[in-house]
């Protein structure tokens, strides 16, 4: 089924996912914080399944809506545009970048749940932060590979992990159930599950993670 992913930044993240969309037969319309007309490359190599568009405009459009923006970025989201929509959140909160947050510095609130606050009407699925872009691209697999590696995600709403789920599937990847909102500090920066698995940084292809190993990586996480 051909979803159109409407896309929030387009940093190395939002890149890559509309990358691999375009190529499984998905639609997607990029936005980034400085206008439609600074994608006009990103648009042209990735070909007519994808154009550019506001922020807002983007979010109007998806029936998926990936948002990948620094965490200090929050308050400028289009929360109207994103009203009952499935928001795939791949936000990491960096103190160094976004400055001090109390509330994820004390650990009192997840990054997505966050993230919540300030679009309140969305749907958050977190999901694609815990992986470095050059694995993202090199790691996707068709369905039924051997070496398929698979992610995971954590969300509130049981439609919104399912249509998140379907999407990841679609573009390469199987999906692992993390739970809540509320435990996706499982995967967040630091734990086992971020980035680890799939490689050192250095290594731009990366290296195939089974659910067994995500799902160990989940279970052995600290708070």
């Amino acid at each position: 089924m051909t979803t159109t992913v409407g896309i929030i930044g387009s940093g190395n993240i939002g890149s890559t996912v509309a990358r691999l969309a375009v190529e499984a037969g998905h639609q997607v319309v990029l936005s980034n914080s400085r206008g439609p007309e600074t994608l006009a490359d990103t648009v042209a190599e990735l070909g007519p399944r994808a154009s550019a568009a506001t922020s807002g405009e983007a979010a109007a459009a998806g029936d998926i809506v990936v948002v990948t923006v620094p965490v200090k970025a929050f308050p400028h989201l289009p929360a109207a545009s994103l009203a009952g929509k499935t928001v795939i959140d791949t936000c990491n909160y960096g103190p160094e970048r976004d400055g001090h947050i109390p509330e994820l510095d004390s650990k009192s609130l997840t990054s997505s749940e966050l993230l919540l606050r300030y679009v309140p009407d969305a749907v958050p699925v977190k999901a694609f932060h815990n992986i470095f872009f050059k694995h993202l691209l090199s790691l996707a697999r068709p369905a039924g590979a051997a070496d398929r590696s698979y992610l995971p995600i954590a969300g509130d709403s049981a439609p919104a992990k399912a249509a998140v789920t379907a999407f990841i599937e679609s573009i390469g990847f199987g999906v692992v159930d993390a739970g809540s909102l509320a435990d996706s500090w499982r995967q967040e920066v630091g734990t086992p599950v971020w980035g680890t698995p799939y490689g050192p940084f250095s290594n731009e292809k990366g290296r195939p993670v089974g659910e067994d190993a995500i799902r160990t990586a989940l279970a052995t996480a600290i708070r």
